[in-house]
């Protein structure tokens, strides 16, 4: 058992404001220092909190990606003075869950998957978190944060 995880090098998290976010990130940082792991941090632009003329303005949504550029590259700056000696930034858009699993996985080829537990508000609360759909459909293990 302690041999595979010694082989995990490449950590994956996804990140945005939540609390359980922030703790996954933690966890992430944590791990990555421990292990000499490169830490992915990713982050995804979910259009389905925008509305339709949002979506569609051009202007708008540069300016909505270089926003989260450089939120994402504060979390970079963060992991790097907290002692990560690699880090790296992955920016996607769509479903969250969806999006880490289908397209960020396949790119970064990570060997863990570290994801805040929490669920969001509303219809999404009952039907399944983001964090269950990941763990359910992840090709890699999944360490959710509670």
């Amino acid at each position: 058992m302690a041999e595979k995880i010694k082989n995990i090098k490449r950590i994956l998290v996804g990140v945005d404001d939540s609390d359980d976010a922030q703790l996954a990130f933690r966890v992430a940082m944590q791990r990555a220092k421990e292990l000499d792991a490169t830490l992915y941090i990713t982050s995804i632009l979910e259009k389905d909190e925008m509305n339709v003329y949002q979506v569609l303005d051009a202007d708008y949504m540069r300016q909505q990606v270089e926003k989260l550029k450089k939120h994402i590259e504060d979390y970079r700056k963060i992991a790097l003075e907290a002692g990560v000696k690699k880090v790296k930034t992955v920016i996607a858009e769509g479903d969250a869950g969806e999006t880490i699993i289908k397209k960020v996985i396949p790119q970064v080829n990570p060997d863990l998957l570290v994801i805040g537990a929490l669920a969001k508000e509303g219809l999404e609360k009952y039907f399944g978190s983001q964090a269950a759909y990941m763990a359910k459909y992840s090709p890699i293990s999944v360490l959710v944060v509670r």
